[in-house]
């Protein structure tokens, strides 16, 4: 049996408390909301996004009233998700989901960073009990492509499309979450990462009518665009803080301006977070005590945390000295220690 956290927990009520709502069925996902929301689906891009900032003001009090009370709800013929999907879909003609920013026409079948064309690729997808406590079990989507290359990556065959993978669209994944609706607790996507398969994501948002927590499991390296698009259908984002300063992100996952695009997205993020921050060997002063500053300032304890120890030399990183080994116990001590010391104690056991 996966072993979970009680949803009485008072560090997990204060940070995820919709998120246990929903699994106990007394709220909404957010995307059902959304789908109740009656859009139209203008042809400029520019009224396309005028279109979605009306359909967020209606949405936020709609989400206002289901904090209330669950109530039933209706489906519009044309949704918030339909104009969503809408816009992502422009998007994918000149790509900029995450802040690569490639500008490659994938519907034509041009790739970008993440290898990806217009097409979606599953490299797995099942209920998965070895994730946070708080989370499992989880119906986990491990979808194909990664806009990091990092160097250490343990899911490499799937983050550099290493293996064959299954064609998938949006209406194969809204089967499949309904094959396991009893299963799980929430709808897990990750990769490789969830960015590049925004589109494919958000057509399965519109075939499917589960109520269950949407997680977004990223690294969360995304455009403005598509956090606001991500905003209303995304319950909770399992995120990474991998690193606290540039220098060591682009040596480590070839992310140039990392320190200003993660600090402004978990900035922009209206969802409930939990963050994730694994200790890498010799890094704890230049990248875990720097987060753990910028956490404890501007998130506090409003946020749930897992300092992750499973850091293992994979991939390409053997190269690397100080990364060819796994972190020391006293570097996960060390790494607690400043958790406390910047006043981070909700954490995942």
């Amino acid at each position: 049996m996966p072993r979970t956290v009680s949803s009485e927990d008072p560090g997990l009520k204060r940070a995820m408390g919709r998120y246990l709502d929903i699994t106990k069925d007394r709220k909404y996902a957010r995307y059902l909301i959304a789908k109740t929301i009656p859009a139209r689906l203008p042809k400029s891009w520019e009224n396309l996004w005028k279109e979605h900032e009306k359909g967020m003001k209606k949405f936020r009090e709609a989400l206002r009233s289901n904090d209330k009370a669950k109530r039933e709800l209706k489906f519009a013929k044309t949704s918030l998700v339909d104009l969503k999907l809408e816009i992502a879909k422009r998007m994918l003609t000149k790509c900029g989901f995450c802040e690569r920013k490639c500008g490659v026409d994938r519907t034509k079948g041009e790739k970008g960073f993440c290898g990806l064309g217009s097409r979606s690729f599953l490299s797995s997808e099942f209920i998965h009990t070895g994730e946070e406590s708080s989370i499992v079990p989880s119906h986990t989507f491990f979808f194909m492509g990664c806009n990091f290359y990092c160097v250490y990556c343990q899911n490499w065959t799937i983050s550099r499309m290493k293996e064959e993978g299954i064609p998938v669209d949006g209406k194969d994944l809204a089967g499949l979450a309904r094959m396991r609706e009893h299963g799980s607790r929430n709808i897990n996507l990750v990769g490789g990462d969830p960015i590049p398969n925004l589109h494919t994501i958000l057509e399965m948002l519109k075939s499917l009518d589960v109520n269950k927590p949407i997680v977004w499991n990223s690294n969360m390296y995304m455009s403005e665009k598509t956090m606001n698009l991500l905003d209303g259908v995304v319950d909770v984002y399992l995120a990474d803080f991998k690193y606290g300063n540039d220098e060591c992100a682009e040596k480590l996952s070839k992310a140039p301006n990392y320190w200003k695009i993660m600090t402004r997205n978990y900035g922009l993020a209206k969802a409930e977070i939990l963050i994730r921050h694994l200790v890498l060997p010799d890094h704890l002063e230049c990248c875990t005590s720097r987060i753990f500053d910028w956490v404890g300032k501007n998130l506090g304890n409003k946020i749930r945390m897992n300092i992750m120890g499973q850091y293992r030399p994979e991939f390409e990183v053997f190269g690397i000295r100080e990364m060819a080994r796994r972190v020391e116990m006293e570097e996960m001590e060390r790494a607690y220690d400043l958790a406390r010391e910047n006043g981070i104690t909700n954490l995942e056991p």
